[in-house]
């Protein structure tokens, strides 16, 4: 990994930025000023998600932003009410209508329904992955991917699924890095993407974070966030502050020896939701 520009290719070919940028929680004009400073960084890959209530100001700052619409990759999720067949293609639309876009990059199911809610929650997950085989099918999306699945849900999606999901962002940071499912997806080509994955304020004060930024005359966040790349993830930070947005992108001068990435990977749980698809209640 050299730079901002490089790129991993999914298992259709498609090709996705090495390094993303998050937009939960920032609406309107800060997030347009966010996100023009992201561009103009040189930040390519933007994540949102129809949850987030935040695509109408995102289309707006990639209209306003000077880049061509091919250059920027764009990700948006399916939200949890809208499961099912006729839910997601009408939810689908509304994301398009907000984004003002043509086709997006990457859509996701942003959780997968779980038994703890629903009876027929394989069957659920299947319906809404119909929906978004047929957008992809018919060329509206570039790729199609999970959020939040587990090995089990993937599993299960494959018994009706005819293409095979391209993307799985889960939560990965210090202390919660969900290893079984990282390495399945990566057994199953499947490209795993990171929320949050500077955790919490806990990571980046970490001791040990600490003296690795020290060592590499680093930030803890530029540590973290090069120890994620390095486990050909991609992280998807995210801030409003132009001095961090910045200082998250400048990680690709260095690189982490095998140790020191143990050393960060066995960190005991260190802040972040840790939250359970399958105990999810939402």
């Amino acid at each position: 990994m050299h730079g901002l520009s490089d790129v991993f290719t999914l298992n259709n070919g498609y090709k996705i930025p090495c390094l993303g940028f998050g937009t939960y929680l920032a609406e309107n004009e800060v997030l347009i000023n966010a996100v023009k400073e992201a561009i103009n960084i040189g930040y390519r890959l933007i994540d949102t998600a129809a949850f987030y209530n935040n695509e109408k100001a995102l289309g707006d700052a990639i209209k306003n932003s000077g880049i061509a619409r091919e250059q920027l990759f764009v990700t948006s999720k399916v939200w949890n009410t809208d499961r099912g067949y006729k839910q997601t293609k009408a939810a689908f639309e509304k994301t398009m209508e907000k984004l003002k876009l043509d086709y997006l990059d990457l859509y996701l199911i942003h959780w997968p329904a779980n038994k703890k809610q629903f009876n027929n929650a394989e069957e659920i997950n299947a319906e809404t992955w119909k929906a978004m085989e047929e957008l992809y099918l018919e060329g509206r999306i570039k790729a199609i991917g999970l959020s939040n699945f587990l090995p089990h849900h993937i599993e299960e999606l494959k018994n009706t699924a005819q293409i095979m999901p391209m993307v799985n962002q889960i939560e990965f940071h210090p202390g919660f890095t969900q290893m079984d499912t990282v390495k399945y997806c990566q057994r199953n080509n499947i490209i795993v993407e990171a929320w949050s994955p500077l955790g919490r304020k806990e990571a980046l004060a970490n001791d040990i974070i600490k003296s690795l930024a020290k060592k590499y005359e680093k930030t803890p966040a530029q540590i973290i966030l090069r120890w994620i790349i390095q486990q050909n993830i991609i992280p998807l930070p995210k801030s409003v502050t132009a001095s961090r947005i910045l200082e998250n992108s400048q990680i690709f001068d260095f690189e982490l020896n095998n140790n020191d990435i143990e050393m960060i990977s066995g960190l005991p749980q260190a802040g972040g939701e840790c939250a359970n698809p399958d105990e999810v209640d939402f």
